[in-house]
């Protein structure tokens, strides 16, 4: 047996932390990584660019239609009702679209919530560019009270022709406690 020091009790200590050192690098190192490609090869949790994107001039390909969908989705423990306007829209490439989620607090208190998005099918994640969307910022929402929050988008030109169809699904979050800031200076 691979003994350190002369102390059988000492030894156990510095191999017990040295594996738990080794494990946390392995989390935090590999991990991470590894999970983002293995959401691109399996085509989950597609991301999307966390800025409004900037449109450039390009004809709209009308020969072609995609379907949206649109998904909203609680985080455990949030209590608001947080809805798309429509669950579904059909769009050619290249044209800007408008569409809204409808969000209500039904509580008598003040809130802050955060969305994020995810889209799939991933590989379509490239392709959906947002150029206004309330997942942007934090949305505060006094207590019931509720709200419109807008949505724009363009479906890249150069999608893939197999895809016809991209489902964008919102979760969202309670982030009160951590937004104290933003509900104090309302």
């Amino acid at each position: 047996m691979f003994r350190i020091t002369q102390n059988p009790a000492i030894d156990t200590v510095i191999k017990l932390v040295t594996v738990a050192v080794a494990m946390f690098a392995f989390v935090f190192v590999v991990m991470v990584p590894l999970y983002n490609v293995l959401c691109d090869v399996l085509g989950i949790n597609g991301k999307t660019a966390g800025a409004a994107y900037t449109p450039v001039s390009s004809a709209i390909d009308e020969s072609r239609d995609i379907r949206i969908q649109f998904v909203a989705t609680n985080n455990e423990g949030m209590p608001w009702v947080f809805r798309p306007g429509s669950t579904m829209m059909t769009v050619h490439p290249g044209a800007a679209n408008d569409t809204v989620f409808f969000a209500q607090n039904p509580t008598p208190d003040p809130m802050v919530a955060q969305a994020i998005p995810s889209i799939s099918p991933s590989r379509a994640a490239a392709y959906f560019h947002k150029t206004e969307c309330f997942c942007f910022n934090q949305q505060p929402l006094d207590g019931n009270a509720s709200a419109e929050m807008p949505l724009q988008f363009i479906v890249d030109r150069d999608l893939p022709a197999d895809i016809r169809t991209i489902t964008l699904s919102y979760t969202i979050f309670d982030v009160t406690d951590r937004a104290a800031n933003t509900l104090a200076t309302r």
